[in-house]
């Protein structure tokens, strides 16, 4: 059986308008485009990231991506395998 380590972010950089390049602790690397979530959002609270100075104050804590202390984060699968999409409320009324 194949040992499975965890996977976790590892570095993180802007590479265009609310977008992510990540590299993961395997190595992979994903160009994660945010702009549907964000400005598909009804909550400011996530809306406000549309702002790019606001986007840019993301960090990489203990491997998860996260803006202001958790204030915005995803699941670290979800960013491996480039899964973020416009909130489930947003896809629904559409």
């Amino acid at each position: 059986m194949k040992n499975l380590e965890p996977i976790f972010v590892t570095d993180a950089s802007i590479c265009g308008e609310l977008t992510l390049c990540l590299r993961f602790n395997d190595n992979t690397r994903q160009r994660v485009d945010f702009s549907d979530f964000i400005l598909s959002s009804a909550n400011p609270h996530i809306r406000k990231y549309a702002d790019p100075k606001l986007f840019a104050t993301f960090e990489i804590t203990d491997g998860d991506l996260q803006w202001n202390d958790y204030d915005l984060c995803f699941p670290v699968i979800d960013l491996y395998e480039n899964r973020i999409s416009a909130p489930s409320s947003a896809r629904s009324a559409a």
